[in-house]
């Protein structure tokens, strides 16, 4: 009992003492003016505030009692904020220096999407995969190479961004851009694919595309999380599965009744909402159509969803679920116009190119829309299904709407009947997609639907594109008015390619339609490394297929009766694919 007793007297002052300093938060190591000055002489921070007239700083700063870093903001006159950062109160070290794009915009501080997959070496296996599967390994220098090199050319300007680089990432990625812009447009023109081809025999193309699509599903499931595009769909499949339109109903923050932990640097991200739910919020996540948002009922009745933005294994399911259907719809094409060889070869393209697993990685709704074209033009002989298939498309990304006069017309201006068959089901699909509007007022409804989506984009405001710099210092050109002029242009081309060539091979629908995509993008003021799956399919048919798809002067090493039959729509009345056609 002494000894306790002796134990209980040494020890107690102690226990005093370390309660007393915990109740009381230990004064600040740094002043509010040493913070700012520890920031303020950052050399990367210096070196962007060059650009901005001292007399014009307004810098503030903060300590965070949570984690005792002091959170400090410089602004400048109209420019606003134009750096951020961390220091840490007690080392003194800059701990976060955010610049010029960089405060708006986490995505550009760094690898934000994709997960494992931008790793080097896993990176540069699907690279090798890509190249030396589908490329002329017996003519090295031939143009089929150098067009796989500048699809794979993407992979530099990513780099940059992932580390922080937006400015140098767009000017490098608008290079590829405009290659394949050129390549494309020279094929829809003059009908003359790349020639060549792969040199690995069918079972060998077809065990790797096997092997990849495994180790695709297994970066999805196991490595990769969900972004807030991907996370729209789910909340968009919710409100549909409850019947309510989508557009305006998304959860918002700041409703006053938070139901969430605080992050480190205050803000919340869960709060209950107007139907008395703790969600977590995305304001801006229904700006999609509403296809996009129908694509992920399945993943939702299959898998649910909490209402958090946790691991969502509806979102996965579904990226997954589209994926597939994008490679297996090229293998359709394959087979319809190539025989087994090319469609081994289309399903190789789409599961070696690292760019279709970055969108699969980031678990977005990327793979939707170009999942619907493929299988578009599979049925491009069938007027009304590439009509359907063409409304599904435009009402997942607003985008396809630019190669819709293109497929109208396809095979022939003169096929005025098939143009009306294609009119009708996209009418019709249209209508289908749109069923939720007549839940409310449909004209509300509408003009709510406008709102968040056509006009969201055309305000948008992003460093991701050569049009939109001039917000970030006077150094930077303002090519504002270019985009506006361009932007006209693109939709006349869009209406001049639908007739002209008066008549299309399957070789021309497929680069006029890579062709309008690549435009589109190069024109979007918010460009994503996501949106290259957009057009790749039909620039890999237009680089990979030329001979199969009608390519002139060019022959197809195998062809089977149906595709020899069907590259001007001629298919026969008992293929399935043609039933319901108009008549060439």
């Amino acid at each position: 009992m002494r000894a306790c007793a002796v134990a209980v007297i040494l020890v107690a002052p102690v226990l005093a003492f370390g309660a007393t300093t915990a109740g009381a938060a230990l004064p600040p190591r740094l002043s509010e003016g040493q913070a700012k000055r520890i920031f303020l002489a950052d050399a990367k921070v210096a070196s962007w505030l060059r650009h901005y007239p001292r007399s014009t700083w307004v810098t503030t700063a903060a300590l965070r009692s949570s984690d005792r870093r002091w959170q400090v903001h410089v602004f400048s006159g109209a420019a606003g904020e134009v750096a951020t950062g961390l220091v840490d109160d007690t080392s003194g070290a800059v701990l976060e220096a955010w610049t010029g794009p960089q405060v708006a915009w986490p995505l550009a501080r760094g690898p934000g999407l994709g997960g494992v997959i931008n790793h080097a070496d896993i990176w540069l296996v699907f690279c090798a995969v890509f190249l030396l599967g589908l490329g002329d390994l017996r003519r090295p220098l031939s143009l089929r190479n150098l067009d796989l090199v500048a699809l794979l050319a993407f992979s530099v300007p990513l780099w940059y961004f992932n580390h922080g680089r937006v400015f140098a990432g767009v000017v490098l990625m608008t290079l590829p851009l405009l290659y394949l812009l050129a390549r494309c447009a020279w094929i829809g023109v003059t009908n003359r694919g790349p020639g060549g081809g792969s040199v690995l025999p069918v079972w060998a193309l077809v065990l790797a595309t096997f092997f990849l699509v495994g180790f695709r599903v297994e970066l999805n499931h196991g490595r990769s999380g969900v972004i807030d595009v991907g996370y729209a769909g789910v909340i968009g499949a919710d409100l549909i599965g409850h019947g309510q339109d989508p557009y305006g109903r998304f959860p918002v923050r700041d409703t006053g009744k938070p139901c969430g932990p605080a992050n480190a640097d205050g803000t919340i991200n869960d709060w209950v909402q107007a139907n008395g739910r703790c969600e977590s919020a995305n304001p801006l996540g229904d700006t999609y159509g509403p296809v996009s948002y129908m694509s992920y009922l399945p993943g939702l009745w299959l898998f649910g969803w909490s209402g958090k933005w946790d691991t969502l294994p509806a979102v996965h399911f579904t990226t997954l679920l589209f994926d597939v259907l994008a490679l297996l719809g090229l293998a359709a094409v394959g087979l319809r116009y190539g025989g087994a060889r090319l469609a081994a070869v289309l399903a190789l393209a789409w599961a070696a190119y690292p760019f279709t697993q970055y969108v699969s990685s980031s678990n977005t709704n990327d793979a939707i829309m170009p999942a619907f074209l493929i299988w578009g033009f599979w049925a491009a002989t069938w007027d009304a299904g590439r009509g359907a298939f063409a409304a599904l498309a435009s009402w997942t990304k607003l985008a396809s709407l630019i190669v819709v006069p293109l497929w109208l017309t396809y095979p022939s201006v003169r096929e005025r009947r098939g143009a009306l068959v294609f009119a009708l089901a996209f009418a019709i699909t249209s209508a289908l997609a749109f069923w939720m509007l007549l839940l409310g007022n449909p004209l509300h409804e509408a003009h709510v639907f406008y709102e968040r989506t056509f006009r969201i984009q055309f305000d948008r405001r992003s460093p991701f594109s050569l049009w939109d710099w001039a917000q970030y210092h006077i150094g930077l050109p303002d090519l504002k008015w270019l985009q506006h002029v361009l932007q006209p242009l693109l939709v006349a081309a869009a209406i001049a390619v639908a007739f002209l060539p008066r008549r299309k091979t399957p070789l021309q629908l497929a680069a006029l339609t890579g062709a309008l995509l690549v435009a589109f993008e190069l024109l979007l003021t918010h460009w994503s490394a996501l949106y290259i799956s957009w057009f790749f399919p039909f620039v890999a048919l237009a680089v990979l297929a030329g001979a199969e798809l009608g390519g002139c002067g060019q022959t197809p090493s195998t062809r089977d009766p149906v595709s020899s039959a069907s590259l001007h729509g001629d298919v026969p009345a008992s293929s399935p694919v043609r039933a319901g056609a108009s008549d060439a």
